[in-house]
């Protein structure tokens, strides 16, 4: 199917009456759990990382076709008592195919442990350690096993989760650009936010690993038309083809050297970028809010010797990193002369080398040639900060591909 139809409203429905159907009650087995109220800095290299789960007799890559990072919990008290029968349909978008999928399930921004009667992809029942029914503890996510279901690339998939009580505060990903669905006592209601799930692997002998973006609003889509997949790393696994799977762990208004919207970046780096199945690549885009929210961060140094550090620590783990350069924003409301000023000097920095292994320079592609403190007009989503889907392209389109290639041979084959 191509990216740009959507076909995201009748495939939710169409999974959301399969959902409901009858499903075997069992006890599910956690696989991985943390401190409550927000997630732990992992700072032992590959804490955060999923090691495989695959049947006996398997043979290909677990990789991510698709990812969301978890921004806040939030107290999800809609439609009042009718939560407690409700089925929560989140709409993904994949980037690549395969013959067997695997979700994970957050509730990393929990207080109280989550109870699942009964979770689907596309309608097929998914299980935990054999088991119909999940508990996700509180600070916890949890890894399902493996469902032999096809996954198609570049199309839209169901994820149907039915939970027997209100929980809360449920971990969510607002502002998805995406629309997902609750089914409840009152009727089905439209959603852009994802809840709880933040990954979905599947099983490829395709695909080399995955590519994950980590950024702020302007990865997250910010500005882009709903249900059109038009941010940037929806061009990108485009142009890639299925050779990559294309993880998005952008969050709007995220910063590096402080939390804000969502975690810190550099905090929560393992989690949402080094912890994906399968990922081969990250390509980071962050910094512009650290130059232009408050309070304003106005050493270049800092930010630069923050990015670095992310791209050590991937390094580490025999990642590549490809990073990005800040875009202009004058005209919006907080430009002033001396931020801009700070955010001309971390470019600097960043084109000067010796902070990622590769740049892609998103400033250059989308600032207007005759006054390069401002988006060129075709690209602006109109506050000057964020893209329309024209300027989205142009981002996807801006990355060499050849960049994104690494010779680490693959080391997760099962």
């Amino acid at each position: 199917m191509p990216r740009r139809q959507g076909y995201a409203l009748l495939i939710a429905l169409l999974a959301g009456t399969a959902v409901l159907a009858a499903a075997v009650a069992f006890t599910g087995t956690l696989l991985f759990s943390g401190p409550g109220g927000r997630p732990a800095p992992a700072d032992a290299p590959g804490a955060a990382a999923r090691g495989p789960a695959a049947p006996a007799r398997s043979a290909g890559l677990w990789t991510a076709t698709w990812a969301a990072a978890p921004i806040a919990g939030v107290p999800d008290t809609a439609h009042g008592s009718a939560l407690n029968r409700r089925t929560i349909r989140n709409v993904v978008h994949t980037s690549i195919g395969g013959d067997a999928a695997r979700v994970t399930l957050s509730n990393v921004f929990g207080t109280r442990p989550l109870h699942l009667d009964r979770v689907t992809v596309n309608a097929r029942t998914v299980t935990f350690g054999g088991a119909a029914r999940a508990t996700v503890a509180a600070g916890g996510q949890l890894v399902s096993d493996p469902v032999v279901v096809p996954v198609a690339a570049d199309a839209d998939l169901v994820v149907a989760l039915h939970t027997s009580a209100p929980e809360g505060p449920v971990t969510m990903h607002p502002g998805s650009h995406q629309t997902s669905y609750v089914d409840t006592a009152w009727g089905t209601w439209r959603t852009d936010g994802w809840r709880y799930l933040t990954a979905v692997d599947v099983r490829t002998r395709a695909a080399a690993g995955t590519v994950v973006a980590i950024g702020d609003s302007l990865t997250a889509g910010t500005g882009s038309t709903s249900d059109t997949n038009s941010r940037w790393p929806d061009v990108l696994a485009d142009r890639l083809g299925g050779r990559y799977g294309v993880a998005n762990a952008g969050i709007a208004g995220n910063r590096v050297l402080r939390d804000g919207r969502g975690v810190r970046a550099s905090v929560r780096f393992d989690r949402d970028a080094l912890g994906v199945s399968g990922v081969r690549t990250v390509v980071i885009a962050l910094g512009i809010n650290d130059v232009q929210k408050s309070p304003q961060e106005t050493d270049p140094h800092r930010i630069a010797d923050a990015l670095r550090s992310m791209t050590r620590r991937a390094q580490a783990h025999g990642l590549r990193v490809v990073g990005a350069t800040l875009m202009p924003y004058e005209g919006f409301r907080t430009w002033t002369p001396a931020r801009e000023e700070v955010r001309q000097r971390v470019n600097e920095l960043i084109r000067a080398g010796g902070v990622f292994d590769a740049v892609v320079d998103f400033d250059a592609a989308a600032r207007d040639p005759h006054r390069p403190t401002r988006l060129r007009p075709a690209y602006d989503s109109g506050d000057h900060l964020h893209l329309n889907d024209a300027g989205y392209r142009l981002l996807g389109s801006t990355v060499d591909l050849t960049t994104l290639v690494h010779e680490r041979p693959v080391s997760d084959e099962l």
